[in-house]
């Protein structure tokens, strides 16, 4: 496809961006505005806001002709590119639900997951071709198949069917949604299906005007992650469109190249994870001077709290622009400013207004400030969650009108937040808890240590004692000696019984799309052959 960058097309009045909303015509809002105006910028191309407009209504008509009407879902497997949002835009005015998928999956793991959100459609990208087409085997029900940016085996060129069809706005648009499906860190992944907001509701107002203030014309977003993942779609793509904004996509992350696109983009807001942040910090420091990133305004991270002084080190060199959040795809919610945080250094904030949080123990008493307890939100006022098609997991969340993202932590009296780990990563030796989190935070603070996932492995005594697997910084060579330093350094700094008894170091750890270790792949095989029950 061949955009046309003088593009301008007939649009409809909307008096706000607020009404365009309600019908999920946020672009072409923009569109009517300010068509020109750069909406992607990409290694794949980019899109004006006219551009990005006319390609939704013209795969709308795609998807209509193909029998896809409102209330079907749609599946896509697209990496950050154009096309990622302009089937987005495309879904959104639709009245479709849909789907994102992790584009490293295998074929079986896609292939559950387009038959198991029902979609009617499946949309991938050719550098994912073989995937792709072997699981279109397994997923009959998707029957019309689009391929992105070259040809996958059954499916139709993406670009030629929608250069079949007129890019005026379509007539009667309805409002879609999204059902992103979880990691699946134990048994398959699961859709995390959520009402959506009553147009014109609170939530939205706050969104649009207070949450996350972009402005049109003096904002640009940098997105560093994956957009099948639920944290960079939701604050590196849809509040941008909603804001008219321009997005700047990463095809992969890397630590100078971002401080690059920062000054060259002048780039105002972004999301990034605690990962991120140490890469950044490890770059050498003539290399991190060299770029010039005063345009930054507001830089949003979540994912996995931040070590604290690797949080403290980002914020002497960028200045306050860190906002945390703790949420999940299932929903929850609280958020800190950066200088709230420096009052209250490692917590992730307090909930969000209207909403409750508490901290329950296994008989689901509520717990008091300081003790360690499983993290529960109240349900959203306009209803919660459910896992698509499986009530018995739906259930298992909640407790009463509580639900819970499985992890771990505190209150202190002001009612801020201090997560201790997930539930699932809880080590217990001799009867007594430990929280891997905590010793990671101490280990990362050693010069030597680039990354570090602390587990549980089998002790025939205590059932459990901990290890600490380090992925060493670049140019450091592993020891016992240094494995022996690394355990003194902890005893220096926590109790005894916290720390660990031995250490392993590995080339790389395993990590989530959103950058966190994944902790019970670098456990799982210290326990093979061992019967434990969890």
């Amino acid at each position: 496809m061949s955009p046309d960058s003088n593009l301008t097309l007939a649009q409809p009045s909307f008096a706000s961006a607020l009404d365009a909303r309600r019908l999920g015509m946020s672009v072409a809002f923009t569109a009517q505005r300010a068509p020109q105006h750069l909406a992607i910028a990409s290694q794949r191309g980019n899109r004006t806001y006219g551009e990005l407009n006319a390609h939704a209504n013209q795969l709308v008509r795609v998807l209509r002709a193909g029998g896809i009407r409102a209330g079907d879902s749609i599946a896509v497997m697209c990496s950050n590119r154009p096309e990622f949002a302009e089937i987005y835009s495309a879904a959104l005015r639709a009245g479709l639900r849909l789907t994102p998928i992790n584009w490293h999956l295998q074929a079986d793991e896609v292939a559950y997951i387009v038959d198991n959100c029902e979609a009617r459609a499946f949309v991938a990208e050719a550098r994912v071709a073989e995937v792709a087409a072997g699981a279109a085997l397994q997923a009959p029900k998707a029957e019309l198949r689009l391929a992105i940016g070259g040809p996958i085996s059954g499916f139709r060129s993406y670009e030629v069917a929608l250069s079949e069809h007129s890019p005026e706005n379509i007539e009667d648009p309805s409002p879609g949604a999204t059902m992103l499906y979880t990691s699946g860190t134990t048994g398959r992944p699961k859709g995390v299906r959520r009402p959506r907001p009553s147009p014109g509701s609170a939530g939205d107002r706050q969104i649009m005007e207070r949450e996350h203030p972009l402005r049109h014309g003096s904002s640009v977003v940098l997105c560093t992650g994956p957009l099948y993942h639920a944290a960079p779609l939701a604050f590196d793509l849809n509040l941008p469109l909603l804001a008219g904004v321009s997005i700047v996509l990463m095809d992969h992350w890397d630590a100078e190249e971002t401080l690059r696109l920062i000054e060259r983009h002048q780039v105002s807001h972004s999301h990034m994870v605690s990962t991120m942040f140490q890469r950044l910090l490890a770059l050498p420091d003539e290399t991190r001077s060299s770029f010039d990133l005063s345009s930054l305004r507001r830089v949003n991270h979540g994912a996995a709290p931040t070590p604290v002084h690797v949080k403290r080190a980002i914020l002497d060199w960028w200045g306050p622009v860190l906002y945390e959040y703790y949420a999940g795809t299932e929903g929850g919610g609280t958020r800190i400013g950066p200088k709230e945080w420096l009052e209250k250094p490692g917590s992730v904030g307090r909930v969000t207004p209207g909403r409750e949080l508490e901290i329950l123990n296994d008989l689901g008493e509520a717990l008091p400030p300081g003790e360690v307890g499983s993290v529960y939100f109240s349900t959203p006022s306009e209803g919660a969650f459910e896992y698509f098609g499986d009530d018995d997991k739906t259930r298992g969340a909640f407790r009463g009108d509580r639900f819970t993202l499985g992890d771990h932590g505190y209150l202190d009296h002001d009612g801020y937040l201090f997560l201790t780990g997930r539930t699932s990563e809880l080590i217990i030796s001799g009867g007594v808890n430990i929280y891997p989190a905590e010793v990671d935070a101490i280990l990362l603070m050693h010069p030597a240590v680039a990354d570090v996932g602390t587990v549980g492995v089998p002790n025939e005594e205590f059932g459990e004692e901990v290890k600490a697997v380090v992925q060493l910084a670049e140019g450091v060579a592993a020891s016992d000696a240094l494995a022996v330093e690394l355990r003194e350094f902890c005893r220096d700094r926590l109790a005894h019984y916290k720390c660990p008894k031995s250490v392993d170091f590995v080339s790389e750890l395993p990590r989530s799309e959103a950058g966190k270790v994944m902790r019970r792949r670098v456990r799982d095989p210290y326990w093979e052959g061992y019967d434990r029950q969890m």
